[in-house]
């Protein structure tokens, strides 16, 4: 189950704050184009005005994990891009620790601004989100973000924020992740 509202309203303007004021990552509230729930690019990050809070408090911690990710290497720009169908099982696996680890960072936002009854939830909302059609037995579908799916709730090091910010590209730009 997802934190109650008034908990995910108390800790989404943290989170932002500290995005923006000590990492230097400015976060737009705008409309993501569809399916989307956000976007990077490496220098900001977008969040979609229509998706739910929970949605969005996960999108904003998770695309934080991806912009560290995306500073630490250029590789990562392009991790998860490639047409459905034509991963290999080392291909997955790969792309399964990147989506993972960027919510391990997520997890250690969280803690920089002294929350940390949430390390379940969003580590469980990760798994869920880690279930591309790829992953699931043929016919299969992935199961709802309500249903606790055993995610990995260590935190990452917090990164220092003089690393952040390289900007490669906006999904819609061909960036699939």
């Amino acid at each position: 189950m997802p934190p109650p509202t008034t908990r995910l309203h108390a800790v989404f303007p943290l989170l932002r704050d500290r995005v923006e004021t000590h990492y230097r990552i400015p976060v737009r509230i705008m409309d993501v184009p569809d399916p989307f729930a956000g976007d990077l690019d490496g220098a900001e990050i977008h969040l979609d005005y229509l998706s739910p809070d929970d949605l969005q408090l996960f999108t904003l911690a998770h695309l934080f994990g991806h912009t560290i990710q995306w500073s630490l290497s250029s590789r990562f720009w392009t991790l998860g891009g490639k047409e459905p169908g034509t991963y290999s099982e080392a291909d997955l696996a790969e792309v399964d620790a990147y989506e993972r680890d960027a919510s391990r960072y997520g997890i250690s936002l969280l803690h920089e601004v002294g929350v940390d009854d949430l390390d379940g939830w969003l580590s469980d909302f990760s798994a869920c989100d880690r279930l591309p059609g790829e992953l699931l037995p043929h016919g299969r579908e992935a199961p709802t973000r309500d249903v606790l799916a055993g995610g990995d709730a260590r935190p990452h090091p917090s990164p220092d924020p003089g690393v952040l910010a390289r900007r490669a590209k906006f999904r819609w730009d061909g960036v699939v992740i």
